[in-house]
């Protein structure tokens, strides 16, 4: 099974740390402030529009992109799966020269 460096990025204790810390940090505000609650309310609103409003207007150019994509797919895995080894030989490094990553954020 080959190893998947975004999975291992996210597994590390000082992101998901501060990821978790984060997302207390937001829901805490949310329930603190109901202002500011509405606020992230309709800016979650409109990023989940923007998706969607982005999603309908590329589907023209996917479709007709298709034939393209379909020898694309071939190359594709091949490409990602070097690029995610590199990577993940990249992380290798980087964890053995900041030993700090391997602790979440209040440590």
């Amino acid at each position: 099974v080959q190893e998947n460096v975004l999975q291992r990025v996210l597994q590390l204790p000082v992101v998901s740390s501060t990821c978790e810390s984060l997302q207390r940090t937001y829901t805490s505000t949310k329930e603190a402030h109901p202002l500011m609650a509405s606020v992230c309310e309709v800016y979650e609103r409109g990023v989940q529009g923007a998706g969607a409003l982005a999603m309908w207007g590329m589907e023209p150019v996917v479709r007709r992109l298709e034939p393209q994509c379909t020898f694309l797919t071939m190359l594709l895995p091949k490409a990602v799966a070097v690029a995610n080894s590199l990577a993940c030989r990249g992380l290798d490094c980087l964890e053995e020269k900041i030993p700090a990553l391997q602790y979440p954020v209040d440590k």
